[in-house]
């Protein structure tokens, strides 16, 4: 069975990987880079399996080419969107499995002022296939302390969905501006504004609802629908960030707080917290902590029956009404924390390992908590540079 909509981890698919570059230098360097990560939930539901690899390449001295490769494996149970049976509070499960293909590239161009990044990619599953590209311009001021970013990003999207043939389309757009400045040597804030716009096929199309409907009088029987959403989706996200060096204490702290609010009726507050500790000349330590809070949908229900909202039969309908049972488009909060040791074995060979613990529950009082997930994320990956 082709998986269900883009899992926390199937999530991050082209957009993450083209959308922001965080604004940084160009380094006079070539890498070759690999990176596994096994992403595990508990009680036998999504396992996610990566490869991953990245060459970067000079291009000269101010240009910089990077290519990254992707393989996804994934297999494992989640959620239908159905109720839980009476008298239970495991909600049904649908076992699902996919494997994904994804590259993408960015050339980076350095100027005596800022510099400028182009890229594109591609993912390809069974059931999905996105194209993505992003533009992206980076500019230096007040003796390089001051850096301003601006960029666009866009992926053009095609889902196999059961009612339409051959492919259903999905676009999005998303557009960046923000500023980094240099308090003081040890000392630098960002601010980052993002607006985007998702239109066409959003909904998820293996998800379902259920309710009970009279077929006949005095004779009612519980019936699942496919779930419909707008096809239009609106966000603004706002990010501040602080980063601060200690030299007596040989650490250094990232946090940062993002808001994010859309048209659905989703409201969410995300802070992450990261401490770097010098051990020794070769070895970092980075344990870290993230919080996430987010209000539901305003047309997301765990039940159906007792309510005025009639699901139909059929393709999508842009004009309403607009239901689901996803519990991603629940309220719910989140918690992500854990560890990660970068390792400089020579000034050529680093090697890095990372572990975390994610765990997620609803808060609407309504949805029981078989719906949610808990996993482990190991992460291991090596660096060779020249």
């Amino acid at each position: 069975m082709a998986p269900f909509a883009p899992h926390p981890v199937r999530a991050a698919l082209l957009a993450a990987a083209l959308v922001w570059l965080s604004p940084r230098a160009l380094r006079a360097e070539e890498a070759v880079r690999y990176k596994y990560q096994d992403y595990r939930e508990a009680a036998g539901r999504i396992a996610v399996q990566v490869h991953g690899a990245t060459v970067e390449k000079d291009l000269g001295t101010d240009t910089k080419l990077k290519v990254e490769g992707v393989l996804d494996a994934i297999a494992g149970a989640t959620p239908t969107g159905e109720p839980a049976p009476a008298g239970s509070d495991q909600v049904p499960l649908a076992q699902l499995t996919e494997r994904r293909r994804a590259w993408n590239a960015t050339i980076a161009r350095q100027f005596s002022g800022g510099a400028l990044t182009v890229g594109a990619g591609r993912s390809l599953e069974s059931d999905y296939d996105s194209v993505g590209w992003s533009v992206n311009g980076q500019a230096e001021f007040n003796q390089k302390n001051t850096t301003l970013l601006a960029g666009l990003a866009g992926t053009a999207d095609e889902v196999r969905v059961f009612f339409q043939k051959p492919w259903a389309d999905k676009r999005t757009r998303d557009a960046i501006l923000g500023v980094t400045q240099l308090l003081d040597p040890r000392t630098s804030v960002t601010l980052n504004f993002t607006w985007g716009r998702q239109r066409g096929f959003l909904a998820d199309p293996y998800k379902l609802v259920a309710r009970t409907v009279e077929i006949i009088p005095g004779l009612s029987l519980p019936l699942t629908f496919a779930e419909n959403r707008p096809d239009v989706r609106d966000k603004r996200l706002a990010l501040a960030a602080l980063n601060r060096a200690f030299p007596s204490l040989r650490g250094a702290v990232d946090a940062s707080y993002r808001h994010h609010r859309d048209s659905y009726g989703v409201r969410a507050h995300t802070v992450d917290l990261a401490w770097f500790q010098q051990l020794g000349d070769r070895v970092i330590f980075r344990p870290g902590y993230r919080f996430h809070d987010q209000t539901a949908a305003r047309f997301y229900r765990y039940r159906f029956d007792g309510t005025t909202v009639m699901p139909t039969e059929g393709p999508p309908r842009p004009q309403g009404p607009f239901y689901s049972s996803d519990y991603r488009l629940s309220a719910l909060q989140s918690h992500t924390y854990g560890f990660k040791v970068i390792w400089d074995v020579t000034a050529a060979l680093q090697l890095d390992a990372a572990y975390e613990r994610y765990s997620m529950h609803g808060r609407d009082g309504v949805t029981p908590g078989s719906a949610y997930c808990r996993a482990d994320i190991l992460t291991v990956g090596a660096r060779f540079g020249w």
